[in-house]
């Protein structure tokens, strides 16, 4: 199933009356991010996944001065409409932000969440990556960015031994490029997000951070800082698997992942009677 709930591309697998899973990406904001995830969650779950504003087929210029809680507003009216009940949120880097914003903001919408490379507050080593990938965009094109691009997101190991796959990507992604405008718009709103500590402490879904010791965009210590500020979270950590686990290290991962939602199920009385049954 598949929607343009203004203004935000959607796309629903999986059995309709499973508990609700949505899968919210990073700063390229695709849907199609989640693709190594949906075979491990569709037999069970209903997964929403979706185009972050301005980026795929959610179409549409985004506004000066965005912002993370912007974007978690656009989240929200979709699930208004689309979710029954309260969902399993599972976000990567800024999609973890707009979870977190999204369950501060509306507790009555988010069950659980799973964050992933996430973190709290800016910090100097992600906000010299940030400049180096604005500066590639704006002076040397959308080409020469995406090029770049694995060096933040995959181990070394790994790009070398995917390196036929990371150029089937880029084509693609080139091809669906955002305006130039759109990234850092939404790139200076994942920076500038800097929540209060005590605006975090309003999150109490019940939470998983997970990161990667040798993540080379975010450090791992970023996601530890989150985690001690959120009152009822956990944290994992991996040895490897870079800024984008899920995808490098696709089967434990999604074993992670699984073993989250099964601890975290809805209760009988959340759930319709058909569900429950």
């Amino acid at each position: 199933m598949t929607g343009a709930a203004s203004p935000l591309y959607w796309e629903s697998h999986g059995p309709a009356d499973g508990e609700t899973v949505v899968l919210s990406a990073g700063l390229g904001g695709s849907g199609n991010y989640w693709a190594p995830q949906l075979p491990a969650l569709t037999n069970r779950y209903r997964v929403l996944v979706y185009d972050h504003f301005g980026t795929g087929r959610s179409r549409g210029d985004v506004p000066e001065f965005y912002t993370v809680e912007a974007m978690a507003a656009e989240l929200g009216e979709l699930l208004e409409e689309q979710a029954a009940e309260p969902v399993h949120f599972i976000g990567h880097a800024l999609g973890g932000l707009i979870g977190l914003e999204l369950a501060r903001r509306s507790p009555e919408l988010v069950a659980s969440l799973l964050l992933i490379n996430a973190w709290s507050e800016p910090n100097a080593h992600s906000r010299r990556c940030f400049s180096v990938r604005r500066k590639l965009l704006l002076h040397s094109g959308p080409e020469a960015y995406l090029e770049a691009q694995p060096l933040f997101l995959f181990p070394p190991v790994w790009i070398a031994a995917n390196s036929e796959w990371l150029e089937q990507e880029s084509t693609h992604m080139l091809a669906s490029f955002p305006s130039q405008a759109n990234v850092l718009r939404r790139m200076a709103a994942l920076q500038a997000w800097q929540p209060a500590p005590q605006e975090l402490a309003e999150v109490h879904a019940e939470t998983l951070v997970l990161a990667t010791r040798d993540d080379a965009l975010v450090p791992w210590t970023c996601s530890q800082k989150l985690a001690g500020r959120l009152p009822n979270s956990g944290i994992r950590l991996l040895p490897e698997g870079g800024h984008a686990v899920n995808v490098t290290e696709v089967e434990r991962f999604n074993e992670l992942m699984l073993d989250h939602l099964r601890k975290h199920r809805l209760p009988a009385e959340a759930l319709t009677t058909e569900e429950a049954l």
